[in-house]
């Protein structure tokens, strides 16, 4: 029964992560094509995708460098844009700290935006699940984007130059975050911290080497964490 019921929470993790293939697979075209235009082989390009798999710091460090940005601001930048996955390994502890190291080693991994979403989502909604349960499902809802991901890099890396700019791929980007952060607006300190990183990075969109972002959101953070100690004060 048990073996029953943990397959059954990998499906709907499957069927919640399954949506985010429709910007997967652009998503990954567009990092590859970005690669190969960068001076990347196809070799390298399928390297960083796969040791690194994390589309956002990928796409920082890939910019950086046709930049000429200098090597240590490359590496900050890409570690700071990468610094939301430590947050979101830190908010699925209590969910999934309990389980075995090997498993928890392949979490890691495996935590992108997606699979942070749906599971955090999942496991709020849901908090009598098990550990084995909330493993699966977290693995699950990761299951169709990264074979696809992987694919689309390099499908991207071998055409590259051959796809059409009206393909407009670089929508993938925007449309993926603006679908992870909707539902995931559901107190006042998170509506603060967004507001907050978007009038930030605005305003500071003319600083070098895009530290402009870096900036915002530190700042967003900052917001709204304060915001929440706020409202938790005047709690009665």
């Amino acid at each position: 029964m048990a073996s029953a019921t943990s397959k059954s929470y990998f499906w709907k993790g499957f069927r919640d992560g399954a949506p985010f293939v429709f910007v997967a697979v652009p998503f990954g075209l567009l990092f590859g094509v970005f690669a190969t235009e960068a001076g990347l082989n196809v070799t390298q390009t399928m390297a960083f995708s796969a040791t690194v798999f994390a589309g956002a710091a990928q796409f920082t460090a890939l910019q950086l460098l046709q930049d000429n940005t200098p090597t240590a601001i490359i590496l900050i930048s890409a570690l700071a844009v990468n610094l939301r996955v430590a947050m979101y390994s830190a908010s699925l502890t209590p969910y999934l700290g309990k389980a075995p190291l090997w498993q928890r080693a392949c979490a890691a991994y495996l935590i992108v935006d997606q699979s942070y979403a749906c599971s955090i989502v999942r496991f709020e909604k849901e908090p009598d699940m098990s550990v084995p349960q909330r493993m699966v499902y977290f693995v699950g809802s990761v299951t169709p984007i990264t074979p696809l991901w992987i694919l689309g890099t390099y499908l991207g890396a071998v055409l590259g130059a051959q796809i059409p700019e009206s393909w407009a791929l670089d929508f993938a980007l925007p449309i993926t975050f603006l679908a992870m952060i909707g539902p995931m607006m559901r107190t006042l300190a998170h509506v603060v911290a967004a507001l907050v990183a978007i009038v930030v990075a605005l305003l500071t969109a003319g600083v070098p080497f895009n530290l402009g972002l870096l900036i915002a959101g530190t700042m967003g953070m900052v917001a709204g964490a304060q915001a929440e100690l706020m409202l938790e004060r005047n709690q009665p």
